[in-house]
């Protein structure tokens, strides 16, 4: 294998990287100081050194199959002490992008997603799919309860009693919405794990090659074993505090990844009461559910707006694949609270219209999750397990 890594660097993954944002790959004259700044690298081969090398040379497959370069929290350590201006975090980031492309199937849509041409493209498909569906359950009720009366379904999932109540089932219908996501959600995790096989694969034969580790056969036991000892250092985010230069990007980062948490905990609830115990929504502001998804929003526009002012005042270059991301997280949180707040001081239209919004902001961040920068939390978690399970220092 190393053979072939010297007898045929890639070419065209030298200007993959440098498109996705390591444009300044070829300044690096490999001093070795990004290395020895990093403070999270492991003593046994630490990076990024071996990674910027093996970049300039094109050996594409050393690098995507590296688990390194997922241990990387790009602080900016090492781009702010390069003698050179090479910005080694930044060709990580790329790398890590290109790696995320080469895991995730079909390879076009993750092409799609770092190219800023097709972005209308994906805006247009739930746009357009959620517009015919809230059309028909505006304007195709007598049809669709017909249709689930057969099944012995109830088609209405809107809020019943005297007074009338703004409920956003009554603009897209509940069963629309579910119907979208669950499948949705079933195609997502099956292409992560297809994807996280085979790259749990390829780090450890990497691993072995480069002598990062006596373990000769991956034990998925092993691996579980080691997962329970790395979620209490993800959840505190203990690696962003070892970092100097932008160690304040663990507070947003923090209120992003629990508010994605209690939202998953509150869509499970709220799928439970409707689908189970029969109750729909809207829940009292009382709630304590209600509560929790309150909080939790506010927290991912905080959180996520806390992200964008930092990659504004931020010296290092940004690019689209960056943003793409940023920008749906908070486009989610924003809509999601103007969806509550419209409909409590009753702007029926403009409620539904924001609600419209908000279902294509979901459907941008979860369908697209396994080929955008998003994807990092669960390549960048398996990555730390490995590193966990292999028993580097």
């Amino acid at each position: 294998m190393t053979e072939k890594y010297l007898a045929q660097p890639d070419l065209k993954f030298i200007a993959q990287v440098r498109e996705l944002g390591g444009e300044t790959l070829k300044k690096c004259y490999q001093c070795a100081t990004c290395s020895v700044a990093c403070p999270i690298a492991p003593e046994d081969s630490p990076f990024p050194r071996k990674e910027m090398i093996a970049a300039s040379w094109g050996l594409k497959d050393r690098l995507v199959q590296n688990g390194d370069i997922w241990l990387c929290h790009q602080c900016g350590d090492c781009t702010d002490l390069c003698p050179r201006g090479a910005a080694p975090g930044d060709v990580l980031s790329a790398v890590r992008s290109a790696a995320i492309a080469e895991y995730a199937k079909p390879k076009v849509l993750a092409d799609a997603i770092n190219d800023p041409k097709k972005l209308p493209i994906l805006i247009g498909i739930p746009a357009v799919w959620f517009a015919f569906f809230a059309l028909i359950t505006v304007y195709g009720t007598d049809m669709m309860t017909k249709i689930f009366n057969v099944f012995g379904v109830s088609w209405s999932h809107a809020h019943e009693g005297p007074e009338h109540v703004i409920a956003h089932a009554d603009f897209f219908s509940t069963w629309f919405v579910d119907m979208t996501f669950v499948p949705l959600s079933l195609v997502v995790t099956i292409i992560f794990v297809l994807g996280l096989k085979n790259f749990l694969t390829d780090i450890h034969e990497n691993a072995v090659i480069e002598g990062k580790t006596s373990k000769t056969s991956l034990e998925y036991s092993g691996l579980l074993k080691a997962l329970t000892k790395v979620i209490p250092t993800v959840l505190k985010h203990d690696k962003f505090n070892e970092c100097e230069s932008n160690k304040d990007r663990a507070t947003p980062h923090m209120m992003v990844l629990y508010a994605f948490i209690a939202l998953f905990i509150v869509t499970a609830i709220a799928g439970t009461m409707l689908y189970v115990a029969g109750i729909p929504g809207p829940y009292s502001q009382l709630n304590p559910v209600k509560w929790l998804a309150n909080i939790a929003g506010v927290a991912l526009v905080i959180g996520s707006g806390m992200m964008i002012k930092n990659r504004l005042a931020t010296d290092q270059k940004t690019y689209y694949k960056d943003w793409f991301i940023l920008v749906v997280v908070f486009a989610l949180g924003v809509t999601g609270m103007l969806t509550e707040l419209t409909r409590i001081a009753h702007m029926e239209y403009i409620t539904y219209f924001i609600y419209y919004l908000h279902l294509i902001s979901i459907f941008l961040l979860f369908a697209f999750l396994p080929f955008s920068k998003m994807a990092h939390l669960v390549y960048r978690l398996a990555a730390m397990t490995y590193t966990e399970y292999s028993g580097r220092k």
